[in-house]
This record gives structure tokens, C-alpha cells and sequence, in this order.
């Protein structure tokens, strides 16, 4: 009897719980109904990233090694003063076609050197780039270390997409409709810059590539906003995954071995089971 009352308790315990439950379900969504949220200035006025061809895209992808060395470039003479790519190691850059003469030359000319502490005095000095350093970070005394980029295009959704807008998207205005319901995110704070490719809007980042030109190519390329945003995209896909290309050679040639180990399984199974009843 008692066993019969502490199950029935439980179950009115249990039930009434679920009954709170249903009924804040319930008011939610009633209350969503009659006042759903109010569009924020950001939902309105942010923008997806436009869409960036390039080599490596898709499945069978690979990269456009002159594009690289063009990308590595603008890095180097725009991107580098601010931004580091410390997951990478200046050899890797052979992997773009570069010789180990210029590598040592890259790496011994490089702005930012290694930071070495003397145990002896207790002091921190610095030494010219090797070969098998990674990229040295950048810091700010104050401010700290800008974002690295190394992995900047898996750390952002689009990825490279997301950096060539972000780039390049520094001079578009928002749609006046838009902008004049939100007429307070029109103004753009102090010391901040206004792109609607950023998550909220406003970035501290002044535009990097300002006019056509700012880098000279050695290969010729006409050196276009467009054009430098789009291959310094391209190289931080790199960045972020410099065996891009093997493993895509890898998957296929793993997709043309089980295609044929399964047509191998198969005519096996018919050899085996021809003539028996299943």
C-alpha cells in the first residue's frame, strides 16, 4: 500500500512538472507570435561574404602556385606589419615554389625577428629569421597581439570568401532604406571602420588595400584591389591547409580503390554463390 501511495506522488510530482513545462512552451511561442523580436541593425545591414572562385575549391581542387607566390607577397608588404602566421614556418614556403637561397633571403630580411632571452642577464634580445622558425608573432606594446592569420580561412565561416569581402567591401554603403531605419548604426564610432562584411559593422582594421597598384607583382599581374585581395585569399587557404592538395590527391585515388575493390567484391560474391539458393 505504501509502495502504491509513494508511486502515485511520484507521478503528480512527475506531471506537474511536465505541465509547468508545456505551459512556458506554450508562452513562448505565443509570445513570439504576437511580438516576435525586432530586426537588429546588424541583421539587417550585415552581408554574406560574395562568392570567390579559386583553384582549390571543391573536391579535386588545386593550387595556383603563381597565385601563392602573388598572395605571399601581399601578405608580406601589406598584412605582415599587423598580422602574423605563426602555425607556419618560413621553409614551408618552398612548398610554393621558392628556392632555398631565397628562403634564407625571406627569412633574414623578414621586419619581425625571434625573440631570444638571455638566461645569463635575465633579458629578452632578438636574432635574425632561420629557415626553421615559424613566422614570428607581432606585438604591440599596450594593445597585444593582432590576430594571426594562419588559419584565419578555417577559423571564419566562407572562409576565403569571408577575407576577400571583408577586403574589399570597405567602401560599400548600405542600402538607404536599411540605413535609415537604423540611423544610430550609421554612426560610425572613433577610431573604427564601418564594413558590412564584419559581424558587428564597425572594425578597428583600416582598409589594408587602398589603391590599385599597392604591390607590384614580378609576374605582371595587373595589380587590382580585387585581384590582390582575391590571391591573398587564395594564400591563407594555404596557410591554413598547405596539404590541401595532397589530401584531395589522396581521397581520390582512396574513391578509385574501393570503387574497384567493390566491383572485385562483387564479382567474387557472384562467383562463389552462382548456382546456390539464398
Amino acid at each position: 500500500m505504501t509502495s502504491i501511495f509513494l508511486r502515485s506522488i511520484k507521478f503528480l510530482i512527475g506531471a506537474g512538472f511536465v505541465f509547468v513545462l508545456l505551459l512556458a512552451l506554450i508562452s513562448s511561442i505565443t509570445g513570439l507570435i504576437k511580438e516576435p523580436p525586432k530586426q537588429t541593425a546588424e541583421q539587417a545591414l550585415h552581408k554574406h561574404p560574395k562568392e570567390l572562385e579559386l583553384e582549390s575549391n571543391g573536391p579535386l581542387g588545386k593550387f595556383d602556385v603563381g597565385q601563392l607566390q602573388r598572395g605571399f607577397k601581399v601578405y608580406k608588404e601589406v598584412c605582415a606589419t599587423c598580422h602574423s602566421l605563426h602555425m607556419i614556418a618560413f621553409r614551408n614556403l618552398k612548398d610554393l615554389g621558392y628556392s632555398d637561397a631565397q628562403v634564407k633571403k625571406i627569412a633574414k630580411e623578414w621586419a619581425m625577428k625571434q625573440p631570444v632571452f638571455d638566461e645569463k642577464a635575465g633579458t629578452w634580445g632578438e636574432r635574425d629569421n632561420i629557415p626553421s622558425d615559424r613566422f614570428p608573432k607581432v606585438y604591440y606594446a599596450g594593445t597585444g597581439n593582432p590576430p594571426d592569420l594562419s588559419l584565419i580561412t578555417k577559423a571564419r565561416h566562407d572562409g576565403a570568401a569571408y577575407v576577400h569581402s571583408l577586403l574589399t567591401g570597405y567602401g560599400e554603403k548600405p542600402d538607404p532604406a536599411l540605413a535609415a531605419k537604423f540611423p544610430e548604426a550609421m554612426k560610425t564610432p572613433e577610431g573604427m571602420h564601418f564594413n558590412p562584411y564584419f559581424a558587428n559593422l564597425n572594425i578597428a582594421m583600416p582598409p589594408p588595400l587602398v589603391s590599385d597598384g599597392q604591390v607590384q607583382y614580378d609576374d605582371g599581374t595587373r595589380a587590382t584591389v580585387d585581384q590582390m585581395s582575391t590571391d591573398v585569399s587564395a594564400f591563407l587557404v594555404w596557410t591554413a591547409e598547405p596539404t590541401l592538395q595532397v589530401r584531395h590527391q589522396a581521397g581520390l585515388a582512396v574513391v578509385i580503390f574501393l570503387l574497384f575493390a567493390t566491383g572485385l567484391a562483387y564479382g567474387a560474391y557472384l562467383t562463389v554463390w552462382r548456382g546456390m539458393k539464398h
